[in-house]
C-alpha cells in the first residue's frame, strides 16, 4: 500500500468502510477524492457520497472539481490565497 497515491488510499479505505454498514452515524472527510479519476468514475463516487448522506452520515469534501461541488448542500470558498494569507471564507453557497 505504500505505492498508492493519497486518493487511491482514500478510496480503498472508503471501500473497506462501506463493506460493513455502520450502525452509528459517521463523519467522513475526504481530501481531493476526485484527483486522477475519469469523469465516469467521479459520477460513481458522487453516488456513493450521496448515499452516505442519505443514510444520515456527514460528508465533508475538500475538492476543486466542479462535478463534485455541484452535488454539495453547501460550498465554502476559502481564500484569498494559501498559507498565512488564506483561510478566510469568501463565499458560502447553499444549494436550494
Amino acid at each position: 500500500l505504500t505505492s498508492l497515491s493519497g486518493g487511491e488510499y482514500q478510496r480503498l479505505l472508503l471501500a473497506k468502510q462501506l463493506m460493513h454498514p455502520q450502525k452509528q452515524k459517521c463523519l467522513y472527510i475526504f481530501d481531493e477524492p476526485a484527483a486522477g479519476l475519469h469523469p465516469f468514475d467521479i459520477e460513481k463516487l458522487n453516488v456513493i457520497f450521496l448515499n452516505l448522506a442519505e443514510n444520515g452520515h456527514s460528508v465533508v469534501i475538500i475538492e476543486h472539481n466542479p462535478t463534485m461541488t455541484a452535488i454539495a448542500d453547501q460550498v465554502l470558498e476559502l481564500g484569498p490565497v494559501g498559507g498565512p494569507e488564506g483561510g478566510y471564507i469568501l463565499k458560502n453557497h447553499t444549494s436550494e
